[in-house]
């Protein structure tokens, strides 16, 4: 049952103990309380706000000028200017003087209506947000139509809307400006005409580009670490070494001694250090001496994790910690042996974030009071995570959203990890003196939330004329989902985690296979482990993709042709794969061949409603595969932003590419090797191919574009290697340290 909060003055809610603890302990074991969704529960203690006439999401100043509230987090996807491009196309407002601004953390008012939360990921800004802002933009517009209406003594349907200017052919026009007053006492409509999209005059044009880059050029754009309020202090944390480390002692009388440092003392995950600045915090976290408990530490090498995930996968070993779920199964697979089936098996290791901003967060905390200052983007998980720390409604915690340095998911992990110690310093400190945690590129990555290590097993049995008619498939991969109880109630069903097998899920090779026996295990270790950029795809694409190539080869066929055969036997949920796959092949000119050792690869892969197809030119140079040019088509739906489209899939593919060629984490005896830019190694600017983008024409509503480009590239490169050496690519990173 819902405790319903008791309602201050201040229009905020203020639970009281048992209250707070009652709501805390059901979201945190991921209960629904009965009567509430989960925007409700998140939402819960949220000061009441009074919007202006036109709702949450827009503003119109006195000079005419709109403001669209983005709910999402711009982490340099540019979301921004494709959300204020729905709104200014329905309302017909001067793109010119629309602006953008994050708005407040309220899970009830601004959720991802596919999450049902607030929060940015999974590539569903625009997708989610597309008939939610188109409503928007249209009723806001029909109240200004009204408005003009009545003051002029003239039809609705004789005013027109352009670029602002409310006009009649009478001669009478107005600015939003001129209308604002008559127009906010106007009622919204609650079903407003929208517009035919033939109708469209901003969304697709070249006029949609970003609202931000001036100020992120120029550093006016405000991130965490550009925060400096009086008498701030500064925060880091000392983490255990090794994953599942905990803190056994520890001696801070050195640390203390440092200039600068004002407090040392234990928090839930290792020792906090708060000082004056960054300087003196690291410098007296280096003077500690702490001893740590090991005793439930991960403790095995990379060698040996995928020894043993190898194993599992092979049935040579059955660990007694989970079992095996089964994803796909359909007729009859049998043994699978003889010269008519195919084996293989993948390796992908573990994979770093590695944002251009690390892990940091202002706190403030007075009590069960709490404001956090930081790029956020799981917005209502943050909020519950705070308020089990102030023992508060999780819609009572305060979040004022800034610019984040990248993310690819990263800034929104399933325990709020550095988001609750930010908090857990700022209530020791108390006060509501502002505490700025930094994590260090170090501590990002060594204590990192990585995209899981996995193993792939697949065995393929082929018809005469060497298509599939079985396809027996075992995927070992530790589930980040199933670490949290209410990620495990949203996330995984019948023992699978939909996010390990999506891409072999779902994709149409399968479908065109007639018999399929696909299964996931779980194994569990206390490596943390988090959605990266594409989430499962990022290992599916490579095997499935690379699958097929080896497939093409042995029946002696071109990848394009098997290709379009196997869509073709999908049938019509295969058909957009053909189409972007099509548009690729001509773009790139597929049939006319390369000169001095230079070679193409394919690969189609669908991802967050979007499907890519990827024609890729490489070469081997001195040992190492070389990229010179990617030819990219993809289907997405209405392409509100064009640019913003194509720069997604270059940036996409340069960090799929960065991480298929050079990415791995890799563990010395439990602890991670590879800390910084100089054992992580990334794609160089001299290193990034030349991107074209092409986009498949669509009426269909938006899908995602942030995440859907990379892991086409992580397949297409080892299909053109392939094809250059005859030799499968199997092990990740291709290239290694």
């Amino acid at each position: 049952m819902f405790i319903a909060p008791k309602t201050a003055p201040d229009g905020a809610s203020h639970p009281n103990r048992r209250e707070a603890l009652v709501i805390g302990s059901a979201l945190v074991g991921g209960a629904l309380l009965v009567g509430c969704s989960p925007a409700d529960i998140m939402g819960s203690g949220a000061p009441k706000s009074d919007f202006g006439p036109f709702g949450p999401f827009v503003k119109v100043a006195a000079d005419g000028s709109v403001t669209v509230m983005n709910k999402h987090q711009e982490m340099g996807q540019g979301n921004h200017a494709g959300l204020a491009a729905i709104v200014a196309e329905e309302m017909d407002a001067d793109w010119s003087t629309v602006k953008v601004e994050h708005s407040a953390a309220n899970a009830k008012i601004y959720a991802n209506s596919l999450m049902g939360v607030q929060g940015t990921g999974g590539s569903t800004a625009i997708a989610n947000s597309w008939m939610q802002l188109r409503k928007v933009g249209a009723s806001a517009r029909a109240m200004f139509v009204k408005a003009a209406a009545d003051t002029w003594k003239v039809p609705e349907a004789e005013i027109k809307v352009k670029d602002g200017v409310v006009s009649h052919a009478s001669g009478k026009s107005a600015h939003f400006g001129d209308l604002l007053e008559a127009a906010s006492k106007v009622t919204p409509p609650k079903d407003p005409a929208l517009k035919d999209p033939k109708d469209f005059t901003l969304i697709g044009s070249d006029r949609v580009r970003r609202k931000d880059s001036l100020a992120k050029s120029t550093g006016q754009a405000k991130y965490t670490q550009d925060v400096y309020l009086p008498d701030m202090l500064t925060a880091v944390v000392a983490h255990a070494p090794k994953f599942g480390g905990k803190l056994k002692s520890f001696d801070a009388t050195e640390a203390l001694k440092v200039a600068g440092v004002k407090d040392v003392f234990k928090i839930a995950t290792g020792v906090a250090v708060v000082a004056t600045g960054v300087h003196a915090a690291r410098k007296g976290r280096d003077a500690l001496k702490i001893e740590w408990d090991d005793s439930k530490a991960e403790t095995r090498s990379t060698p040996e994790m995928i020894e043993d995930y190898r194993k599992i996968a092979s049935g040579a070993v059955t660990p007694s910690d989970d079992k095996w779920a089964p994803f796909i199964a359909k007729g009859e697979v049998g043994k699978l042996d003889g010269a008519d089936v195919l084996k293989t098996s993948f390796d992908f290791p573990y994979l770093a974030h590695a944002t251009m901003e690390p892990m940091n967060c202002v706190a403030q905390v007075d009590g069960s009071k709490c404001k956090l200052t930081y790029g956020a983007q799981g917005h209502s998980l943050d909020q519950m995570a705070a308020a089990t720390v102030v023992l508060n409604l999780p819609g009572a915690i305060e979040i004022e959203t800034l610019f984040a340095g990248g993310s690819f998911g990263r800034r929104s992990s399933w325990d709020s990890d550095y988001v609750v110690e930010a908090v857990q310093i700022a209530k020791h400190v108390g006060k509501f003196r502002p505490v700025k945690l930094v994590w260090t590129r170090e501590d990002d990555m060594a204590g990192g939330h990585y995209r899981p290590m996995a193993h792939h097993d697949v065995a393929v049995k082929t018809d005469a004329d060497g298509y599939p008619v079985a396809w027996r498939h075992r995927l070992v991969i530790q589930s980040f989902a199933k670490a949290s109880p209410m990620m495990a109630s949203m996330m995984v069903k019948n023992n699978v985690d939909a996010t390990s097998v999506e891409g072999v899920m779902g994709s149409p090779y399968l479908e065109a296979t007639k018999a399929v026996d696909a299964q996931v295990f779980t194994p569990h270790n206390p490596v943390t482990t988090l959605w990266w950029r594409s989430v499962g795809a990022t290992h599916a694409a490579p095997v499935m993709e690379h699958t097929i190539d080896m497939l093409a080869a042995k029946a002696k066929i071109d990848p394009v042709t098997y290709r379009r055969e196997m869509y073709r036997r999908a049938g019509k949920s295969a058909e957009r794969h053909l189409a972007v796959l099509n548009l690729a092949v001509e773009k790139s000119g597929w049939d006319q061949p390369l000169k001095d050792g230079w070679t193409r690869g394919v690969a189609v892969h669908e991802s967050f409603g979007s499907v890519v197809a990827n024609v890729c030119e490489v070469k081997i140079e001195g040992g190492e595969p070389k990229v010179r040019r990617v030819v990219v088509a993809v289907d997405c739906g209405v392409a509100i932003a064009k640019d913003q489209i194509a720069a997604q899939m270059e940036g996409g593919t340069c960090y799929g590419l960065s991480a298929a060629m050079f990415g791995q984490v890799t563990l010395n005896k439990g602890a991670p090797v590879e800390t910084n830019f100089d054992t992580y190694r990334v794609l160089r600017h001299n290193e990034a191919p030349k991107v074209e983008t092409y986009i498949i024409a669509s009426a269909n509503p938006p899908s995602g574009v942030g995440e859907p480009g990379t892991p086409v590239i992580m397949a297409s490169v080892p299909n053109a290697i392939f094809a250059a050496t005859g030799k499968p690519v199997t092990s990740f990173p291709i290239v290694k340290a």
